[in-house]
């Protein structure tokens, strides 16, 4: 693999007391060295205890499949230099802009297909296509309201720490609270650091997440009614749920806490039927409304894409969105931005191999121990293939998969994620992180600076997700 780059040391491999610490991490690096490492894990003792009593746990899957844990938190953050976050910010609005066109686009004339530079059958066999929405007109057309786009920074070619756009997660995008939760925690633990830097806030996200989704509401609406809506509390991520509610001062509903009369949404309350009028739902489409997706679900209400199609409600993310965020729609985003705002993308996408193409897929096949191979609708981390991490006969078995579904699978090249000092229990070393902004579209886009930061803490490993055991940091942006 590739030499990585080191959010923090111009050295890649060094520690807290090696090498030639990057400029904006100065002032920190500082105060890290006067720090031992019995205070270290005490103060990661005392956020552990804290987080404990909020409550914020994540499922895990996989051999201990049905527990909840805590998310580990790395006391050291990622710190990110003011004048590139302004690139990340600006390729970020770029992005979700020209997702948000492509949506509206597929459900209504399709001029992308028309133009030849995606082919129909690419969307309407796509599972997350929903030909329900064709023709619907949605509040300020737009569908992804709240995204999550998965920034990794790389050493690809000659190119060192450069960013890339990894994924874009436009369905129901989780990790706000943990974002929120983490900058929290850090001002707790150690006030003097928020005094002795200018870090930009970001605690007022629930308020420009309410602001974002009453700017949305159906027309005619001026004083709209929100609320989330949870599949429950055994949902995985039922913490941020509840917090995001909470923190916004809004209803936190489930499905069978609404009920539509007449193409209209009403909560039920102590005092009577409330009518709803703008719904930030947690809840995948297929159990949103069992009249029309899924009959079995029990977390829907019947009728709702009724009310929705009659302009009545609006959902936050719209029912559909899903297939702008396939892994198999995923390599045409530079296109459509190009298409519909006549600009080349600020972002770069990860160099990407479409299995479903027959050169790709040989391409694939011959270079698997050398590639990361995704299932087209996986998240999560799971379904894929890190070929220089994997056995023989773990590759071996995916290219049997492969060769058997090469149209539900893509290939990128194994990047050298960038790492951050992190505090294991070895002490001090590099991790691999990612990041994730969270980007809201109403009748503007905004976003707080910088987002999520995931860590992988197992070292060597570079999958950073919650549920396969990754933490989570607190992401600085770092102001003038």
């Amino acid at each position: 693999m590739p030499k990585f780059f080191n959010e923090m040391y111009l050295d890649p491999a060094a520690g807290a007391a090696q090498g030639k610490v990057r400029e904006h991490y100065a002032d920190f690096a500082n105060w890290l060295n006067e720090q031992s490492a019995t205070t270290l894990a005490s103060k990661r003792a005392e956020a552990d205890l804290l987080f404990r009593r909020v409550g914020i746990t994540f499922a895990v899957y996989g051999n201990e499949a049905g527990t909840e844990r805590l998310i580990p938190f790395d006391l050291i953050p990622r710190i990110i230099h003011a004048k590139e976050w302004e690139r990340l910010h600006a390729g970020l609005v770029q992005r979700v802009n020209a997702l948000n066109r492509f949506i509206h686009d597929i459900y209504h004339e399709q001029n992308i297909v028309k133009a030849g530079i995606i082919e129909k059958e690419q969307i309407v066999r796509n599972a997350q296509f929903r030909p329900e929405m064709q023709g619907v007109k949605v509040a300020s057309d737009i569908y992804a309201h709240i995204a999550g786009i998965d920034i990794v920074r790389a050493t690809h070619g000659e190119e060192e720490g450069k960013f890339f756009v990894l994924e874009d997660n436009l369905r129901v995008p989780s990790g706000v609270s943990y974002m929120l939760e983490d900058r929290k925690m850090m001002m707790r633990l150690f006030p003097d650091l928020f005094e002795r830097n200018k870090i930009a806030p970001v605690a007022h996200f629930p308020d420009m997440l309410l602001d974002n989704l009453r700017s949305v509401a159906p027309v005619g609406v001026t004083d709209p009614v929100v609320v989330v809506m949870t599949p429950g509390m055994y949902n995985s991520a039922y913490f941020e749920h509840a917090f995001l509610a909470q923190q916004m001062g809004v209803e936190l509903v489930e499905g069978q806490d609404l009920f539509v009369k007449d193409d209209v949404v009403y909560m039920r309350t102590t005092r009577g039927p409330q009518r709803v009028d703008v719904i930030y739902r947690r809840i995948d489409d297929d159990f949103l409304d069992p009249s029309a997706f899924r009959p079995d679900s029990s977390l829907g209400v019947r009728g709702l894409l009724n009310a929705y199609r009659a302009g009545r409600v609006t959902l936050a993310n719209a029912i559909g969105t899903g297939v702008a965020d396939d892994k198999s729609i995923y390599p045409y985003v530079p296109d459509m931005i190009k298409f519909y705002l006549g600009e080349e993308a600020i972002l770069s996408n990860v160099p990407t191999w479409q299995c479903r193409k027959a050169d790709d897929l040989a391409y694939t096949l011959a270079n698997l121990k050398d590639l990361v191979v995704k299932e087209v609708h996986g998240a999560g981390g799971y379904g894929m293939l890190v070929g220089p991490a994997s056995t023989k006969a773990e590759i071996e078995d995916f290219r049997q998969r492969l060769i058997a579904n090469p149209a539900g699978y893509i290939a990128q090249p194994t990047l050298a994620l960038s790492a951050c000092p992190t505090f294991v229990e070895s002490g001090i070393a590099p991790r691999h992180v990612d990041l994730r902004p969270f980007v809201l579209s109403g009748k503007q886009i905004s976003m707080v600076p910088g987002g999520l930061t995931r860590v992988a803490l197992t070292d060597g490993s570079l999958v950073v997700n919650s549920s396969q055991g990754g933490g989570t940091k607190d992401t600085w942006i770092l102001e003038n």
